[in-house]
């Protein structure tokens, strides 16, 4: 073979090298499964929302717990003295919180009367008129209270009138007493006629306490727990309480240790 057939034989193995590597370097064919999927993070589940200008309604008798921070005594309240709550249960709608824990609530006496001095028992009423929400909203309100808890006789019908306890009892004592030591002075006075007649003094010195004295008052002390119910339904703007703080419970101060 001359030199031209051998240098025409070396280029073809060239050629045929070159087309082995490039046919070698080429992708495989088409695949026979599907790639893995990507696995994404599950999606939390969407809060309910409150839309601007959306329009809640809380319906009429619907029940608020509050506390009362200001006392009243009839030995002092006169009509239109001011009454402030605060709210210590929350109030839902949709499974959401509207009416968070720590709103307010101002009212007013309507009436009070203190008792007689023969007859009677002292009595006030009063009215819840606003709601005021943690940030500031406020909203009309009729409202008046259902039952209280003040750790005294008191007792309230279900217009909101509250009502002194009886007084019978005390005063059944004040003659008992009064009739008692007559008697024992009288005694040592005079033996038994002067018993007899120091009681009879002692007993008349009795009832004139008793009917120079008034009957009991009607207290609600600071602290007090009532049970508030609304007459009439309230409309709340969506966008005011659109709120993260839903509020956090407060001490509740006791009311003070009364006489039975």
């Amino acid at each position: 073979m001359d030199r031209k057939g051998t240098i025409l034989l070396a280029s073809a193995a060239m050629l045929m090298a070159g087309g082995l590597r490039a046919f070698a370097q080429q992708p495989a064919g088409p695949q026979a499964s599907a790639p893995s999927p990507v696995r994404l993070a599950p999606r939390p589940p969407d809060a309910p929302q409150i839309y601007s200008g959306e329009r809640i309604t809380i319906p009429a008798g619907t029940r608020f717990s509050v506390v009362l921070e200001n006392g009243i005594s009839t030995r002092s309240a006169k009509p239109g003295d001011s009454l402030y709550f605060r709210t210590s249960f929350p109030v839902t709608e949709g499974n959401r919180i509207i009416v968070p824990v720590g709103s307010y609530m101002r009212g007013e006496l309507t009436e009070a009367k203190r008792p007689g001095r023969i007859k009677g028992k002292g009595e006030f009423r009063m009215k819840l008129n606003s709601l005021i929400f943690p940030n500031g909203y406020t909203v009309d309100l009729n409202a008046v209270p259902r039952s209280a808890d003040s750790g005294g006789k008191e007792t309230m019908d279900e217009e909101g009138k509250t009502t002194g306890g009886g007084g019978k009892g005390h005063d059944a004592g004040t003659v008992a007493t009064t009739t008692a030591t007559g008697a024992g002075v009288g005694a040592i006075a005079g033996g038994a006629k002067g018993a007899g007649i120091g009681a009879g003094i002692g007993g008349l010195a009795g009832l004139g306490a008793v009917l120079l004295t008034r009957g009991p008052e009607a207290e609600l002390p600071r602290g007090s727990t009532l049970d508030i119910v609304i007459e009439r339904a309230v409309l709340l703007d969506g966008s005011q309480i659109q709120y993260t703080n839903v509020g956090a419970s407060s001490p509740i101060t006791p009311p003070p240790p009364r006489q039975q």
